[in-house]
């Protein structure tokens, strides 16, 4: 239906425009204009529909070509297709009788000239216009998916954070640390001051994080600290932890509550599950433009099919698929004893300014 509105369309400009220049050209009396009025659209139905056809059908591979390759295969197919048209309307006025035999040729030739140029300008405009806005439509979609794809990643980042957030505010945490802090208020009021800012600063950045998406390691590692630091006064000498990241990695970008997620899973399955002593360590290393983040524990250790789905690391996985593709997804790894997931991430710098502000 589109195909045919097109070639419908065509055929009436070139009819409009032939007529126009006949007109012009050979200032036809009144009994003669009709007459050239359906001339001009005869032949444009003849010449304009199999440049359409032929456009329509092959005119996307041609112009795939190299330049001027695929420019002189279109001029020469609109030429083709004209010199076609015009012998199939000669031969169709002669079966009529509107053209004698002995004129043939001579009317062919002399139509040949102006319906030429005719062609090559509407069939290369049309053609134009209909690349145009085929680039167009592309580029519309490809915006449209693209917001789509974002819009996906702020979805994820939401979950992400809320999750993580439900996760530092569950009621059993809460009244955990603010029971250890009661207790060491007699004792060491420093240590029990210093455990309350660190946990509103861990609360702090949970709600920030909602409005973020990425934030520089840096500030992540010390989230990341100051959520150890609680958990080692609740267990005491059963967490021990060694942050190491090279100063030239601490400013890339990484998934806000990334690390977080990773390090609270090795509190999960390492410490809260059993009495011995969990080292835990957090480690970032620089690959071929990438960041590389570990974190590894010496705990009983898990596999990725006891991964809950919507949770913790599953949630982390998809946030780093939408955000970076399937290259920085998270791997898990066990080896003599030693559990580690890791995961890697472009080495994209976080502006100063942006850091600043927050």
């Amino acid at each position: 239906m589109r195909l045919l509105r097109t070639v419908l369309i065509i055929d009436l400009a070139a009819g409009v425009v032939g007529c126009l220049l006949n007109l012009v050209a050979f200032h036809p009396t009144g009994a003669q204009i009709l007459s050239q009025v359906i001339r001009s659209f005869s032949a444009a139905l003849f010449v304009g529909t199999p440049i359409v056809l032929l456009l329509a059908r092959y005119g996307a591979n041609m112009y795939a070509r190299a330049f001027p390759i695929n420019w002189a295969l279109i001029v020469s197919g609109i030429l083709a297709c004209t010199l076609a048209g015009n012998l199939a309307y000669n031969a169709a006025a002669v079966a009529v009788g509107a053209l004698a035999p002995s004129q043939f040729w001579a009317s062919y030739w002399a139509r040949m000239q102006f319906s030429a140029i005719l062609a090559l300008s509407v069939g290369i405009g049309a053609f134009g216009y209909g690349q145009l806005r085929n680039e167009l439509d592309a580029t519309t979609l490809q915006l449209r998916s693209r917001e789509l794809g974002e819009e996906r990643v702020r979805k994820l980042a939401a979950e992400a954070q809320l999750a993580s957030l439900e996760s530092h505010v569950r009621p059993h945490f809460l009244f955990n640390t603010l029971n250890t802090i009661s207790s060491l208020i007699p004792d060491d009021p420093k240590l029990a001051e210093s455990l309350v800012g660190k946990l509103a600063a861990l609360l702090r950045f949970s709600l920030d994080s909602r409005q973020e998406r990425l934030t520089s390691l840096e500030r992540e590692l010390k989230i990341v600290r100051d959520y150890l630091e609680i958990e080692r006064a609740r267990y005491g000498d059963r967490v021990r932890f060694h942050i190491q990241a090279p100063p030239e990695l601490r400013s890339v970008e990484v998934p806000a509550l990334s690390v977080q997620t990773l390090v609270e899973n090795s509190v999960k399955h390492a410490v809260a599950s059993r009495v011995e002593e969990t080292e835990i360590r957090i480690s970032a290393s620089a690959g071929d433009a990438l960041a590389i983040i570990a974190v590894s524990d010496n705990g009983p250790g898990f596999t990725a099919a006891q991964i809950r789905p919507g949770h913790g690391i599953d949630n982390l996985q998809r946030r780093l698929a939408a955000l970076f593709g399937a290259a920085a997804k998270v791997r898990i790894s066990t080896d003599t004893g030693v559990t580690l997931v890791s995961f890697c991430v472009p080495r994209t710098v976080v502006s100063r300014s942006a850091e600043e502000a927050n």
